[in-house]
């Protein structure tokens, strides 16, 4: 067996956490497509009410509150998405809602980046979402507030591109709740503590360029501030 790597690899951030000085560390990032019929609708969209679908991101992606996102490569039409993320903190497999809320270590505030021309090229070829969502510096996150201080409901959900509102609603329009997310998402994986899931996103995407300063906030939860970075 080896008994050492051959070189080292990028990891994933660790998470702040309000009050406390340990960080929260990162195992995986899910994301939930399509989970705000508004959003659905102005991309040309309907909502399958049967059930919630999922695509990933590298941990490796995450960018932290006040830090700088780099504009990826291979694209023209990179999409800023708003959305509350959940913080798992204990092991779910095939758990009920009514169970979800006890596997919640917190929610912070985080950004879904999406190179929107490859993701529409994909989906006219039917191919899988990859090259649009998933990239470096394609998630960014703000501090974790305890799931015992915030519980989702009706908050106001916003993000600002250069103080100028782009995208706002309300927590309560998504179309799968926090425990049936979980619930759902249960019966495929086995979640563990360190899992992140990122929980869609209202109306309002739209195009950023480097310079812009990106400012989304859920009321409640401590406010994600990026700043988008060169092209690489």
């Amino acid at each position: 067996m080896p008994t050492a790597p051959l070189f080292d690899v990028p990891v994933a951030p660790l998470l702040p956490v309000e009050g406390v000085s340990a960080g929260f560390p990162v195992h995986r990032i899910f994301c939930v497509g399509r989970n705000y019929a508004a959003h659905a609708a102005e991309m040309g969209n309907t909502i399958d009410r049967a059930a919630p679908f999922y695509f990933t991101k590298p941990p490796t992606g995450l960018v932290l509150s006040g830090g700088t996102m780099t504009y990826p490569p291979g694209t023209e039409d990179c999409h800023h998405e708003i959305e509350l993320v959940i913080a798992i903190g204990a092991p779910a497999f095939r758990i009920t809602v009514e169970e979800a809320a006890g596997v919640i270590f917190g929610y912070a505030v985080g950004l879904d980046m999406t190179r929107r021309d490859l993701q529409q090229a994909a989906k006219d070829k039917q191919r899988p979402w990859d090259m649009g969502k998933s990239f470096e510096d394609s998630a960014g996150i703000g501090p974790i507030k305890r799931a015992s201080d915030f519980v989702p409901g009706r908050q106001r959900i916003e993000l600002t591109v250069n103080d100028a509102v782009r995208q706002e609603g309300e927590l309560s329009e998504m179309v799968w709740s926090v425990p049936e997310v979980i619930s759902h998402l249960s019966r495929y994986y086995h979640l563990t503590p360190g899992d992140l899931i990122y929980t869609g996103t209202p109306s309002g995407v739209g195009p950023v360029l480097p310079g812009d300063r990106l400012v989304g906030s859920v009321e409640g939860l401590s406010p994600l501030t990026v700043a988008i970075g060169p092209a690489a």
